[in-house]
């Protein structure tokens, strides 16, 4: 363990987050913020299930729910989600507030990591989708502690002298763009495997890295194919799965990507 903390401070090894890092966090109301597909799907459908098909992943439901009540609907309920309530920063940002990882890529869509590092001069990445303007899939913003806040700034003018904070499934802030509708993902998938989906320095800066994935589901495909994506040339690293046995797609993406599985939920990891 103590070799595994040492990679994620020297930036060896990168935290990739996902929803699962919700999985123990509650506003102060008392409901429970989504941490998996079911919940999520909760959340944008005010706690009624939907049918069985749309039940299968979120980006299924939301493309459901986007075709009967638009596309704003799903921005604003996305964000409504997660911004309309207090809870206390999750445990897993907390740690990371700690020692403050030079590069971090969380899938979640609320503003907990640009939290982790509010007092020092980072770079954000938020993913954006189906835009006809430009290839680019992202949107690169830099921070100023002194102002508190994000200016927009060019691809070229992005360096890894100052922590790198990627959220390539979009944030509630600074601006509400979401990758979460099946719609979206295909958008942003297909510019992903066109090289597009992030800015070129961080296709150099992740080669040979390891990655420790907490609280990621690689049972969901749609998951297993950002993650993908993302990791590009990866080293290999780990994942925080406790499970008496993976499912075969868990098991077969862990396997080909030469990831050990720690068998340890994300909370427990960090205690």
């Amino acid at each position: 363990m103590d070799e595994v903390l040492q990679k994620i401070k020297d930036g060896t090894c990168i935290p990739f987050l996902g929803m699962g890092v919700f999985t123990n966090t509650k506003a102060t109301d008392g409901t429970q913020i989504p941490f998996d597909s079911d919940s999520m799907i909760l959340a944008l459908n005010n706690g009624r299930a939907m049918s069985e098909r749309l039940m299968y992943e979120y980006s299924r439901a939301a493309m459901s729910l986007e075709q009967r009540k638009g596309r704003e609907f799903i921005i604003q309920m996305t964000n409504h989600i997660f911004s309309s309530k207090e809870y206390e920063l999750p445990a897993v940002y907390q740690w990371l507030k700690e020692f403050k990882p030079p590069y971090v890529i969380d899938t979640t869509m609320d503003d907990s990591l640009q939290k982790v590092y509010e007092e020092d001069v980072h770079c954000l990445i938020t993913g954006i989708s189906r835009i006809t303007a430009d290839y680019d899939r992202f949107i690169i913003y830099k921070f100023d502690p002194s102002s508190k806040e994000y200016t927009k700034i060019e691809k070229e003018a992005l360096k890894t002298d100052a922590p790198i904070l990627f959220k390539p499934m979009g944030s509630t802030k600074p601006e509400m763009n979401f990758i979460v509708s099946d719609a979206d993902f295909v958008d942003w998938l297909t510019e992903a495997m066109g090289g597009y989906a992030m800015p070129n320095i961080l296709k150099e800066y992740r080669k040979d890295k390891e990655y420790i994935f907490m609280g990621v589901d690689f049972s969901r495909d749609t998951f297993r194919m950002v993650a993908n994506e993302i990791t590009i040339g990866l080293k290999g690293g780990y994942s925080l799965i406790n499970k008496d046995e993976l499912t075969k797609k868990e098991d077969k993406f862990i396997t080909t990507h030469n990831i050990t599985n720690i068998k340890q939920d994300v909370d427990e990891f960090i205690k």
